[in-house]
């Protein structure tokens, strides 16, 4: 081993409380950069893969057969801007019984003699594609679980067709819930039903504005509300992706904290050991290191521990990227998502790359310093500075060993402020987290909608018009449970809330159209804009399915797979996540003449002030006992596991970057205690006993702490609001102030306290070496 490696080898093992801190904040930032950067990179990859392999369609359009006919819309494939189109195709909207197992879902069906090719090539998973009347395609997302062999039946329909399913495929935007042959569509439509579908690839479709212009173009020449629906090819993307860019912004954030924490700290603690260790240097030189091997000595003792510490934040990266990815996987059956090897390689190499160019700064001035002014200087600090500030706080009424630590900061003012940046952002990460979690209870709270009381849960929802064998079956009546509610002692007010499965026209899937009876605006629901719904033909809905529809408030939907279409007019955008925000919110009077069968209902409650709810239930559960119905306490709250994973995440992210803070200190205060040796054991020969030293080691972090806290939580602040707005905006969510003002008076100050809890825990390992310093061994220390 050559000398300089003798050198490195002996400052790594020397110093290893610096090394340790080096290595830890390394891994923190390394382990953020991993996650964050894979997750950005596979969020969209499968689906910009199966897009261009697809030809998937940049628009589908679906027409009214009442309004237009196949003729017009063929020549809508000729408008400008338009690369490519397919279509027109019948559409049917269908209520499917599945080998006798009960009503299933509504369902797009398209009638499609081939799977295509130049738009929209629909991918075949399993089986084949069907030639002729009685077979049928599912796609892969559909509500029933596709397998090739079984069968549907369409009872609510003349004659009620039966088909056998052939095939099970995919396609990437998802321009169908299932297909069949051309031949099939007539028997599949119900007489003044049915409509057209029109795919198109355009040449320029990379925004909002060109998808939207592109839809002015096919449409301009045909009836005025031929069109009833619109998908963009953005939309499905964005909701492809949405499950991992949740956690981009959030990670981005953990990232940045780590890696600008890491750089400070290194170059704080190449700056500090350059510090201590002059004379060390001077003796360097003195035996003929060149300035520049003085250099490359102290970079490759802070590269060593930066390199272990990024080979763990690798593997750390990976592991916590483990459950995310997982999520991904099934978006597209894709096979095992892992992290690329060029994220991996590109923070390898930007993190080495910042530890050493930090190091070198640092380490410039040890090759500056002149061999005989670095043996000339000795260990101990300038005795002029920080003279006016022990002055002042000798003239304080505290203890002396309180008012040595006080002023102990600005006898270094450099190496304060190093502690102090530490604890800074420490404090940004626990004041970034505390706020999170709070933010993501709001959000529940407006998933779950328990602002109720006590509830009386539904039986499973409806699925669109019941067959005659379900119909048979008793259910209990939600006017008689909305009776005995009413009549129960100590009830303030309710409502009641069936939920039904249903379409909406121009996206493929389902939506939950939610239709209340009673004032619902109460129960937890919490408005975006607009207002709630209190009319008939009212409805207020989430945030993405405006974004899937193409809406915004004041415009109007069509909600099918009913007895008959309903037209609602939007008056309002509601915060809910539920069903990935597909859920249309009415009054239970839109869907009277639709759907008059509302049963499957669920009742909320809110009691008297002063009314023991246990009390009010027990003995409401005594009046609907024979009703068939049974009421719990609270509201119909439900979890998440999105929620449990970000929660967690960011729990251990905090705690590594509080740990990293910690060593911050505990680094500064023990090389500060360490130069200080002489002094203590002064302090010690005239008295001090070990609880005051401990106290004044304590006592010099304080003001460093109290500051770093109080400037740290409006940065946390500051990060929140700009963090969880892009969160939310990543699942097509648009967050209200109630989520996002989450921060209260008393807690930002404990949250400002927190900066001296993170400085104190630094500081207890020196306080405890220094009190058990023996006094003699101090005095003769040089």
């Amino acid at each position: 081993m050559s000398a300089l490696g003798k050198v490195v080898r002996a400052g790594v093992g020397r110093r290893r409380v610096q090394t340790l801190v080096i290595g830890l904040a390394t891994m923190m930032a390394v382990a953020a950069s991993v996650l964050g950067g894979s997750l950005l990179v596979v969020s969209g990859a499968p689906f910009t893969d199966a897009f261009a392999e697809q030809r998937g369609a940049h628009l589908s359009v679906a027409f009214d057969a009442e309004r237009v006919s196949a003729g017009p819309l063929s020549k809508s494939a000729d408008a400008e801007g338009v690369s490519g189109a397919a279509g027109p195709f019948r559409t049917a909207t269908v209520v499917p019984t599945s080998d006798g197992a009960g009503s299933g879902w509504p369902m797009t069906v398209v009638g499609r003699g081939d799977p295509g090719r130049d738009v929209d090539e629909v991918a075949l998973l399993e089986g084949r594609w069907p030639t002729g009347p009685g077979e049928i395609v599912l796609s892969v997302g559909s509500a029933l679980i596709p397998a090739p062999g079984m069968k549907l039946t369409f009872a609510e329909l003349p004659g009620s067709p039966a088909l056998t399913v052939v095939g099970v495929a995919r396609s990437v935007t998802q321009t169908a819930d299932a297909w069949v042959a051309p031949s099939q569509m007539p028997a599949l439509t119900a007489p003044g039903s049915g409509g057209y579908q029109m795919l198109y690839r355009f040449a320029d479709a990379d925004t909002a504005a060109q998808i939207g212009a592109g839809g002015e173009a096919v449409t301009r020449n045909l009836p005025r509300g031929a069109a009833v629906g619109q998908q963009s090819w953005l939309t499905v993307k964005k909701n492809a992706e949405r499950d991992t860019a949740l956690y981009v912004p959030f990670l981005i954030a953990f990232g940045a904290l780590g890696l600008v924490m890491s750089v400070l700290i290194v170059g704080n603690t190449v700056a500090a050991a350059v510090g201590a260790g002059t004379r060390r240097i001077g003796v360097l030189k003195a035996i003929g290191c060149t300035p520049a091997q003085v250099v490359r000595a102290y970079v490759g003792q802070a590269l060593i521990p930066a390199a272990a510490g990024t080979a763990l934040g690798v593997l750390v990266g990976h592991l916590l990227a483990v459950p995310v990815l997982a999520e991904t996987e099934e978006v597209y059956g894709s096979s095992s998502l892992t992290v690329a090897p060029w994220v991996d390689a590109s923070v390898i190499a930007g993190v080495l790359g910042l530890v050493a160019a930090t190091a070198w700064a640092s380490a410039w001035r040890a090759g500056r310093l002149r061999t005989v002014d670095a043996l000339a200087v000795g260990r101990g600090t300038s005795t002029r500075r920080g003279r006016w500030a022990a002055r002042l706080a000798g003239r304080l009424p505290l203890p002396q060993p309180v008012a040595l630590g006080l002023a102990r900061p600005f006898a270094r003012p450099a190496r304060a402020l190093a502690m102090g940046t530490a604890v800074l952002f420490g404090t940004v990460a626990v004041t970034f987290t505390v706020g999170m979690a709070a933010s993501l209870s709001e959000v529940m709270k407006a998933k779950a909608h328990d602002a109720a009381d006590a509830a009386v849960p539904a039986p499973l929802p409806d699925f669109g018009p019941r067959d005659p064998a379900s119909a048979k079956k008793p259910r209990a009546d939600p006017a008689e449970i909305a009776a005995a509610i009413e009549a129960g002692a100590g009830t303030a007010k309710h409502y009641s809330a069936a939920t039904v499965r249903a379409t909406v026209s121009g996206v493929t899937g389902t939506v939950d159209v939610i239709a209340f009876t009673g004032d619902a605006s109460w129960g937890g629901y919490t408005m975006v804009s607009g207002r709630w719904a209190d009319k008939p033909d009212e409805a207020v809905v989430p945030t993405p399915f405006l974004a899937a529809t193409g809406t915004r408030v004041g415009d109007t939907v069509t909600v099918n797979g009913l007895d008959r279409p309903v037209t609602v007019r939007i008056v309002g955008e509601v915060l809910d996540p539920r069903n990935d925000g597909m859920q249309v919110f009415t009054d239970a009077r839109t869907l009277a003449a639709a759907h008059p069968d509302l049963t499957e209902t669920s009742h909320h409650i809110a009691v008297a002030s002063g009314t023991d709810v246990t009390r009010y239930v027990d003995a409401l559960n005594k009046d609907l006992a024979p009703l068939g119905a049974t009421a719990q306490v609270g509201g119909l709250d439900g979890g998440s596991d999105m929620v449990v994973t970000l929660n967690s995440l960011s729990a251990i992210l905090t705690l590594m970057l509080v740990a990293v803070a910690a060593l911050g200190v505990l680094n500064g205060v023990l090389l500060d205690t360490r130069e200080r040796v002489r002094e203590l054991g002064v302090h010690k020969a005239l008295g001090m006993t070990p609880r005051q030293t401990v106290a004044m080691v304590l006592t010099s972090v304080v003001v460093t702490g109290l500051v770093a806290g109080a400037l740290g939580v409006p940065l946390g602040v500051t990060l929140h609001g700009w963090v969880f707005p892009a969160m939310g905006e990543s699942v097509g969510l648009r967050l209200p102030d109630p989520v996002l003002a989450v921060y209260h008076g008393a807690e930002l100050v404990s949250l400002a306290l927190g900066g001296l809890l993170i400085a104190a825990l630094g500081a207890l390992l020196p306080a405890g070496w220094a009190a058990g310093a023996r006094t003699a061994t101090a005095l003769r220390t040089e």
